[in-house]
């Protein structure tokens, strides 16, 4: 799987979360080194639009602002998760394609649980079909 990845800073929790997309052999793509939170979403969200990756994380203190600046491009579903069952839901009620994680307040090993959830939820719920739908309507 291709995972366009993004965050502005690095500690425990943002190496983490690389190591396990590195170890499950997902091609992972980054932005250039520097750029402020707002363009780090902004290049998660358009690398998913535009199929360059099938689906984004993002990572900034609370989480908040880059899955902001990744919903700003149309197409981009990005949802804030804090643990597995919202990350799990986002992709299967929301049909989510961008994880928003903080990368100040979530443990490493929570962080990859988390971003496993997302990953391994494959396909959204059918019952969720029309409202998905309806959010390209809003």
């Amino acid at each position: 799987m291709r995972i366009a990845f993004a965050s502005d800073d690095e500690n425990e929790t943002t190496r983490a979360v690389l190591d396990a997309l590195t170890a499950a052999d997902h091609t992972v793509i980054r932005p250039p080194d520097g750029e402020s939170w707002p363009d780090l979403g902004r290049f998660v969200g358009r690398a998913v639009v535009e199929g360059r990756a099938d689906y984004g994380v993002v990572m900034c203190w609370t989480g908040t602002g880059t899955a902001i600046a990744a919903n700003k491009i149309p197409g981009v579903r990005a949802a804030t998760a804090w643990d597995p069952w919202i990350a799990r839901g986002a992709r299967l009620w929301n049909d989510a394609n961008v994880l928003a994680m903080s990368l100040k307040r979530l443990a490493p090993d929570l962080a990859v649980e988390v971003l496993e959830a997302f990953l391994a939820t494959t396909a959204p719920d059918p019952d969720e079909a029309a409202a998905i739908a309806a959010l390209e309507n809003l």
